[in-house]
């Protein structure tokens, strides 16, 4: 399926069945390439805690397989994003932007390839987000990324949604090698992209956002 231009869709992140982070994007293009979404400033978003309210950043992972989990809503305090999903590819690319709203850099989210759904109301994709990332730079000097919550993670195979940690490392590597030499999407595209002046930013996730996951 295929996500009509401007239509606002949930990126989920999913981690063993259960979603652990929900953000609206606006569909800015679909097509043979990929999918290419729009994150506002304050947007509404839901990421998953424990029941005291902790994020799993917070805590040892051994801490955290332990818990028991909620999802608390919020919004989204970062900048502005783009969100790059090639077709079929283990990984998306952001264009992260500064204070000024410039492009700053891009930023390799190494994750399974997203699965799509559509019930109407309300549709999305979800990824199963491997932790390690790829920072590049608009020089296209770059820099790995978690690496220590990566490795600390996969000492818990029972728990973690990593099988393959040699799979994530040569997929960042497959897309550093892209990124050196300057071939799409780190050839300048979309850097300076201006959303349509009507995408309003959503006052709430729309209900359904929290649907089972579809992987």
């Amino acid at each position: 399926m295929r996500f009509e231009p401007g239509r606002l869709i949930m990126h989920r992140n999913v981690r063993r069945g259960r979603i652990g982070w929900v953000r609206p994007g606006r569909v800015v293009s679909d097509d043979e390439r990929g999918l290419l979404l729009w994150i506002a400033r304050d947007s509404p978003v839901a990421h998953e805690v424990t029941t005291a309210g902790v994020g799993m950043r917070a805590m040892p992972f051994a801490e955290w397989i332990t818990s028991s989990y909620r999802l608390a809503q919020g919004r989204w305090h970062g900048p502005p994003l783009l969100k790059f999903l090639p077709t079929g590819a283990a990984h998306s690319v952001w264009w992260f932007r500064d204070a000024g709203d410039r492009f700053a850099s891009w930023y390799v989210n190494l994750e399974e390839p997203g699965v799509r759904w559509d019930d109407g109301p309300v549709a999305g994709v979800d990824v199963v987000d491997q932790d390690l990332d790829v920072v590049v730079h608009p020089d296209r000097s770059w820099e790995w990324k978690d690496e220590g919550e990566f490795t600390e993670r996969l000492a818990f195979p029972e728990h973690y949604w990593v099988a393959d940690e040699q799979a994530v490392r040569a997929e960042g590597e497959r897309v550093i090698a892209r990124a050196e030499a300057g071939e799409f999407p780190f050839d300048g595209t979309w850097c300076d992209f201006v959303p349509p002046a009507d995408w309003s930013v959503p006052e709430a996730l729309p209900p359904g956002w929290d649907r089972p996951p579809v992987r």
